[in-house]
């Protein structure tokens, strides 16, 4: 199966040189190229297609391979210095925004949508994430200022997490009690604070490390061992790997680097994760496109398009409910991080790793894989449009 990786990475490498040259966010054509790749029938693509598409190859390339390398590289560059000076922002968003995005999505699914309970708040948890690399590869390109990019990093890596621990709780809610909130309430706190201990204890053991070697490519593999390991722990104990992974890597990134790295080391380790970045994602936003050919939208419309609006409504409401709380964010930026709250791939994994026998899953994996489009092809194509109307710089 090497072969289909290797023509894989030729077509994404490929069309995010285009992308480079026309000077487009490379996620967006390649979603776009993933979706006419899956919709065009190219015979000596068939195979390939059918393997990529497949539920267990999509899943484990996500969760198991490439989200603890995207998590890592975004945390290993985000300065702990920089997200404690805007950490209220980003905590509003990424705890109080994230859960009112969850319960608003959810509730509103459940009364206009008609999805049972338990199928609004999966779908809930589902778009409560939103990912980094979709709006940071837009971002960048623009040039936006350094606290708003800083904000929004931080909330991405921080609510990937949370909403994970959402969509858990979730799939195990069936009904709405007292009871069932209050055991719910504290799971979320032990799955939370769990993952940031592992986090924090492998980010300073590793860091510790590292001082006593001067030796870059050991390093680096040290930095492999500690990314993958601390989300193998925590997910071993049932905690959030995710979470261990942002804490891992801002410690890493910060009391690692200022303790134990040469000036060579840290050049060296941020060229090797920034590539392995741009490889894991180019691959993800084609496999995301891919996914088309493995999805039956039929009779399924109005839940589609009404997911899409509620979606959104949910999110500028989280938003602006959330920043209510902090005057020092300019009123400009709130609708650019409402409307740069984009899906990614980590939402259709989850979904895909739902069992079949999952009452809803097929009309939760078309809704989920159509916002994710949306969010990509919508709002990151519009996203500079705004930015330029509201002057931000």
């Amino acid at each position: 199966m090497i072969h289909y990786w290797l023509i894989l990475l030729a077509i994404a490498v490929a069309i995010a040189y285009l992308a480079d040259k026309i000077k487009q966010p490379y996620p967006t054509l390649l979603v776009v190229a993933g979706l006419l790749l899956g919709l065009i029938p190219i015979p000596a693509l068939h195979d390939l297609k059918v393997y990529v598409a497949s539920d267990q190859v999509f899943q484990t390339a996500v969760i198991l391979i490439f989200l603890s390398a995207l998590i890592g590289d975004a945390a290993l560059k985000l300065h702990f210095q920089e997200v404690r000076a805007n950490k209220r922002p980003i905590l509003l968003l990424s705890l109080l925004g994230t859960l009112l995005t969850f319960v608003l999505i959810g509730g509103l699914c459940y009364w206009l949508l008609g999805l049972s309970l338990q199928k609004a708040l999966v779908f809930g948890a589902l778009m409560a994430a939103t990912d980094p690399v979709s709006v940071l590869s837009i971002f960048k390109s623009m040039g936006l200022n350094k606290k708003l990019s800083v904000i929004v990093e931080g909330e991405s890596l921080a609510n990937d997490g949370v909403a994970v621990v959402l969509f858990k709780i979730a799939l195990a809610t069936t009904a709405l009690s007292m009871s069932g909130v209050t055991s719910g309430t504290l799971e979320f706190g032990k799955v939370v604070l769990g993952g940031m201990i592992i986090g924090i204890v492998g980010g300073f053991i590793a860091s510790r490390i590292t001082s006593r070697i001067d030796n870059y490519l050991v390093e680096i593999g040290l930095s492999i061992v500690l990314f993958y390991g601390v989300f193998e722990v925590a997910e071993l104990f049932h905690l959030s790997g995710v979470i261990s992974v942002v804490f891992a890597g801002l410690l890493l990134g910060t009391y690692g680097k200022n303790v134990g790295m040469s000036d060579m080391t840290h050049e060296k380790m941020d060229s090797f994760w920034e590539t392995i970045a741009f490889i894991a994602n180019a691959l993800i936003f084609l496999m995301v496109g891919l996914e088309i050919s493995n999805i039956n939208f039929a009779d399924k419309w109005f839940e589609i398009g009404g997911s899409i609006l509620i979606v959104l409504i949910s999110r500028f409401i989280a938003v602006y409910v959330s920043l209510t709380m902090d005057r020092d964010i300019p009123s400009a930026w709130k609708p650019i991080i409402a409307w740069g709250g984009l899906k990614g791939s980590l939402s259709i994994a989850l979904i895909l790793g739902v069992s079949p026998s999952f009452e809803g899953r097929d009309l939760l994996l078309a809704m989920t894989f159509s916002n994710v489009v949306f969010s990509l092809l919508v709002q990151g194509t519009t996203l500079g449009k705004l930015v330029s109307i509201l002057r931000v710089k």
